[in-house]
């Protein structure tokens, strides 16, 4: 047990070069982002006297050197900054559309797995079958359709056709009332409210966006899953369990599958992570408020402190996903486990 949390927190040291890092090169990006936040802040009729009073009070007027002290000293104390866009702390705007966008990729990452991996095993089990046709489409499909039209295709067909869907304009309709909040996640929210009308508003409006991630997200998952099990089944120890009578089904849930988990776990990881920053494009098209669409507004008024804030939260849940992969590993294969350097 105490090597084990040697290693956990050997691996978390590991992380702080990465973050520091993530923190000087968000820091010089958005100084070079085209724009003046002055001047969008000012007004398009402000004069230069007000222009330059705004840059002094925005701290702009500083070298870069100055400026990046200045911001690694608010980090220090958790400060991450007032948004020029919102006029609220960078905090107070992260912590709130943080779990939008959350709820909408958990949601989207458990359809595909429900989907991929089962397609995944039966397709390399049966090669050359009409699962692994079907497998193979769904990839190509999910590989090749860009996700803003997948979501105006779905918007069409559920909503403007046949009204099966709710209007795309939001996480919960106005015809409900948010839940108190508890960890913002609506479907949670509503569920320790015991309010199950609130609750199916909420799963109609995921539905769609949440659809629409899925076929992107199923893909490499449904693609890593069919090879590891092709893999796996080839193997030397699957002959040998083969030979010996064991049954089929145990062959595949107890060996093949349990192995061929470890490559479909890291690119799950991968996958999450890398959602999280690119469904702006569905939170875009289902006017979705998540940190996406806010990261997207900060850029287009050059909002220093927001951007800064976004790629900060991404570059945090990208270590924190990484280190419960980790974990996962060792829970899945003891022989991986943690080492450490004594």
């Amino acid at each position: 047990m105490k090597n084990r949390f040697i290693a956990v927190s050997q691996r978390v040291a590991q992380t702080i070069p990465v973050v520091v890092g993530v923190v000087v090169i968000s820091f010089l990006l958005t100084r070079a982002l085209p724009g003046d936040p002055a001047v969008f802040f000012a007004g398009v009729a402000a004069d230069e006297a007000s222009i330059e009073q705004v840059r002094v009070a925005l701290g702009l007027d500083k070298s870069l050197p100055q400026q990046f002290l200045i911001y690694v000293g608010d980090l220090l104390r958790g400060d991450l900054g007032q948004s020029l866009s919102s006029g609220q702390p960078v905090l107070s705007d992260l912590a709130s559309r943080l779990p939008a966008s959350l709820e909408l990729t958990l949601f989207a990452l458990v359809i595909s797995c429900l989907i991929a991996i089962p397609l995944g095993v039966l397709a390399a089990t049966r090669p050359g079958s009409w699962v692994d046709h079907v497998c193979r489409v769904l990839v190509t499909a999910g590989v090749s359709l860009p996700t803003f039209f997948t979501g105006v295709v779905l918007i069409y067909f559920f909503y403007y056709l046949t009204g099966w869907a709710p209007a795309p304009l939001g996480r919960l309709d106005f015809l409900y009332i948010e839940p108190e909040h508890v960890t913002g996640f609506y479907l949670i929210d509503s569920l320790i409210a015991n309010d199950m009308q609130t609750f199916a508003g909420t799963l109609k409006q995921l539905i769609l966006p949440a659809a629409t991630l899925s076929l992107f997200t199923l893909a490499p998952i449904a693609r890593m899953t069919r090879s590891a099990m092709i893999s796996a089944l080839s193997s030397d120890y699957i002959r040998t369990a083969r030979a010996a009578g064991l049954a089929n089904g145990t062959i595949l849930r107890t060996y093949a599958l349990r192995n061929a988990l470890l490559p479909v776990i890291t690119t799950l990881g991968m996958v999450f992570s890398f959602s999280l920053g690119a469904n702006v494009l569905v939170e875009r098209v289902f006017a979705w408020p998540g940190i996406g669409s806010y990261a997207v507004d900060a850029l287009i008024g050059s909002d220093y402190a927001a951007v800064q804030g976004f790629v900060l939260a991404m570059a945090l849940l990208f270590v924190l996903v990484n280190l419960i992969i980790d974990l996962v590993y060792s829970l899945i294969d003891p022989r991986i486990g943690f080492t450490t350097n004594e």
